[in-house]
């Protein structure tokens, strides 16, 4: 039986171009440390792609890890986070759980990047809901809600914890899950 966390391929193709609007917002971050690295920047392009179906699941599955490696090119805390955003952006080809991944990692990065952290954090995720449409937060709806489900990115692992946990269940409780 497939993961509640990983969605239908249709909702799934519907949460990625969210997902890589998230990523989209903090990639100048990773670029002013690497401004050569295609890497974070590719794997937003071929989220959009998946979403509008020009990609394969199957064909994006091989490549989601491409971007995760683009984060040990940098140092600075808010590029490895966007970096790591894409990569979860990248990710929801195969499990669309990794959408509220890349909108964690993409708060991070904003909050790392700011003075005022709180107040950066804030806004990301204030963004993030506001552009979410209706089918979005529907697809996103059927996740279940953080360590309730331990065979995907939302169990046990490192999006359940720390800031990145904050993140998400401040999204999902806004959302609401299944």
């Amino acid at each position: 039986m497939p993961s509640p966390q990983a969605l239908s391929e249709n909702d799934r193709r519907l949460v990625a171009s969210w997902a890589a609007d998230c990523a989209e917002r903090v990639l100048p971050l990773f670029e002013a440390e690497a401004a050569d690295d295609e890497r974070p920047r590719d794997a937003i392009a071929r989220t959009r792609a998946f979403a509008a179906g020009e990609l394969t699941a199957a064909g994006e599955i091989a490549r989601r890890f491409v971007a995760g490696r683009a984060a040990g090119a940098v140092t600075g805390a808010a590029a490895v986070a966007a970096a790591r955003s894409a990569a979860q952006a990248s990710g929801v080809a195969h499990m669309g759980a990794h959408a509220l991944g890349a909108a964690a990692y993409a708060a991070r990065a904003a909050g790392l990047a700011a003075d005022d952290r709180a107040a950066a954090v804030e806004a990301e995720l204030a963004w993030q809901l506001a552009h979410m449409d209706e089918r979005v937060r529907a697809a996103l709806s059927l996740l279940p809600g953080l360590r309730a489900d331990r065979s995907g990115p939302l169990g046990a692992g490192l999006l359940a914890t720390g800031d990145l946990g904050e993140h998400i269940r401040r999204l999902q409780a806004v959302i609401g899950t299944s």
